[in-house]
């Protein structure tokens, strides 16, 4: 579950960073044709894999444990397959843009989403299908086929959950009547908030959710059951309810807890753990459990995704702007002609890729592998010793296919796990100090990912490496188009906004140069002319020339702001209030701005201004 988790989220980045148009480039035969290609291509390399895989299994006699690590070995290979031909289908076969055809899709993404990640769950599938031999040989499993891909299937699914629910709402909120509703989560701040707020109210009702669609449900009265219940109550251990798991037709052995709040809280366990534990091995993981809930993992975790959140919001852009600047890369955009824009989002895709994936296999990964450690400790102290905990991990290491050796990025292996638990006896104070070590490894965690996030998203710094790289990209292709009076515009408004006067300046003689009538050069040019903060970058007179001429062009609120700040600054303030005035009658927004600069200009003061 923990691996698939990663590959849905690598599918929905790709499939959200695909450029969608009006219109597909390509028929739609040509692409429903395209996607059967790629079905059919991964099906066959499934076969021929897997039955090979198989007969290996059947023919050598090799230890349980290299048939474990053979068999996930070949499902990743087969899933990063699946996701190589997935992102193929949305980048070259036009996926989104057809999706967008669909009567009533284009303002849902998530309707599109989901019918993609449908056509993910089809590569899935027909993977389960064809592994199925080699997964019961491998693990000694007498499961169905059809119980088998559907486990996979319901077992994968609720890992969705919380994105559908949150890009529906994040749908049905821009689709309110505002007087500009895509304004309303334009933000990054406001985006965060509203993904973490909803995010955590999610986790908080999804438990219940989780538990109807796996179908868990009671155990029927027994004596081992009782004595189990009763060692939570002992405990005093708040939660809904101890729920059978029929995962993989209960045979998984395998437990967990679910829930942030106790009153939805469910520990769920297999039929199969049940049935070969002792009750004072199920106690221990049980109390594992317990360490879990004690520790709060779970808010961990979806802080861990928030923190996610925080620096791909920032990252996404710099990645963007990054990739604008490089010339190797852009040539080949200009050569793809039609196709840029889809090669581009290939393009962005990789880096943000590369981010998710060490993010969650190796940074978040860390923490889950220690987190168990945690839980594994307080099973001991709940439990007075580690045996009971030390029998359970062996018994299941032994019953799921000799997998004691068998380690996993977010679980330490089976064999490290209990020679941790033997430590325990001999070093009373391990707890304390593995506790230690989790809430230091967090605090160091949290400041970098704080910093990294502010950083990213609202620093001084980001703003002006954002502008830097704009600037660069522009350059690049004033270079190639040097009387492109809308790259130029572009260029000196950036430049302008960064406070670089002198580029500025330059940026906007070379449209008045090209057009000397361009109204919002004449402008602006004037202003920095009036205003800027260096004494050698003013020139008064100029500005006050360049005023005129823009307001003879357009006689805009914006406009008459600047010349009246010119005619004050060349000595004229009674012709500035007059000026400023009809400003304040033109203007429909910022009326306040223009006051204040009505009573300067009535008071006499003067002072830098900002425009």
């Amino acid at each position: 579950m923990f691996n698939n988790i990663i590959y849905f989220i690598v599918v929905l980045v790709i499939f959200n960073v695909s450029e969608g148009r009006v219109k597909p480039d390509v028929s739609l035969a040509h692409t429903l044709a395209m996607l059967l290609a790629g079905w059919a291509l991964f099906a066959g390399y499934c076969r021929w894999t897997f039955y090979r895989l198989a007969h290996r299994f059947e023919r050598n006699r090799e230890g349980e444990a290299r048939r474990a690590r053979a068999y996930y070995s070949l499902i990743a290979q087969a899933s990063i397959l699946a996701i190589f031909l997935f992102a193929l289908n949305v980048f070259a076969f036009q996926l989104k843009p057809w999706l967008q055809t669909i009567p009533g899709f284009k303002p849902f993404s998530v309707l599109q989403g989901i019918v993609a990640v449908l056509l993910f769950i089809l590569y899935l599938a027909t993977m389960w299908y064809f592994s199925h031999p080699a997964y019961r040989l491998a693990f000694s499993a007498e499961i169905q086929r059809r119980s088998f891909i559907a486990s996979n299937i319901k077992f994968s699914m609720p890992i969705l959950f919380p994105w559908v629910i949150l890009s529906l709402a994040h749908d049905l909120i821009l689709l309110i009547p505002w007087s500009d509703p895509e304004g309303l989560l334009s933000e990054p701040g406001e985006q965060m908030a509203f993904f973490a707020v909803f995010l955590l109210i999610l986790m908080v009702f999804m438990p219940k959710l989780i538990q109807s669609w796996w179908g868990c449900r009671p155990f029927p009265r027994s004596e081992k059951v009782e004595k189990l219940e009763d060692f939570l109550q002992e405990r005093g251990f708040r939660y809904r309810q101890l729920l059978q798991w029929p995962i993989f037709e209960g045979r998984m052995m395998t437990a967990g807890i679910m829930g942030i709040v106790p009153k939805y809280r469910y520990i769920l366990v297999t039929d199969r753990l049940m049935e070969i534990l002792s009750v004072d091995e199920l106690q221990a993981v049980l109390a594992h459990e317990m360490g879990h809930a004690k520790y709060r993992h779970h808010l961990l975790y979806i802080l861990f995704f928030f923190g996610f959140i925080l620096v791909s919001f920032g990252l996404f852009d710099i990645f963007q702007y990054l990739l604008l600047t490089q010339p190797f890369l852009l040539k080949m955009i200009e050569r793809a002609q039609s196709d840029a824009s889809t090669l581009f989002s290939l393009m962005l895709s990789v880096p943000i890729l590369l981010t998710m994936v060490v993010y969650f296999r190796y940074v978040m990964g860390f923490f889950m592998r220690h987190f168990e450690r945690q839980a594994d400790l307080y099973s001991v102290v709940v439990m007075g010793g580690p045996m009971g905990t030390i029998s359970s991990l062996e018994k299941i290491a032994e019953q799921s296919g000799k997998i004691r050796d068998l380690p996993s990025w977010h679980h330490f292996s089976i064999k490290e796990r209990v020679e941790y638990l033997w430590r325990s006896t001999l070093d009373r104070r391990l707890m304390k100090k593995h506790n230690r070590f989790i809430a230091v490894s967090f605090g160091i965690y949290a400041v970098l990912i704080t910093s990294l996030g502010y950083l990213v998203n609202f620093s001084e710094a980001r703003e002006s490496l954002t502008h830097h790289l704009i600037a660069k990209a522009i350059e690049e292709r004033a270079i190639k188009e040097p009387d492109n009076v809308h790259l130029l515009q572009s260029l000196a408004g950036l430049y302008h906004q960064m406070e670089n006067y002198e580029e500025a300046i330059r940026a906007y003689e070379r449209i008045l140069a090209l057009d000397p009538n361009h109204a919002t050069a004449l402008n602006n040019l004037a202003w920095i002319l009036v205003t800027a903060p260096g004494e050698d970058l003013r020139d008064r007179e100029s500005a006050l020339s360049l005023a005129r001429k823009a307001v003879a062009l357009e006689r805009s609120a914006m406009f008459l702001d600047t010349l009246a700040e010119a005619l004050y600054a060349n000595g004229h303030a009674e012709e500035a209030v007059e000026t400023i005035k009809e400003a304040i009658s033109l203007a429909s927004e910022g009326r306040g701005y223009y006051e204040k600069q009505l009573k300067k200009f009535q008071g006499g003061a003067g002072g830098k201004q900002a425009g």
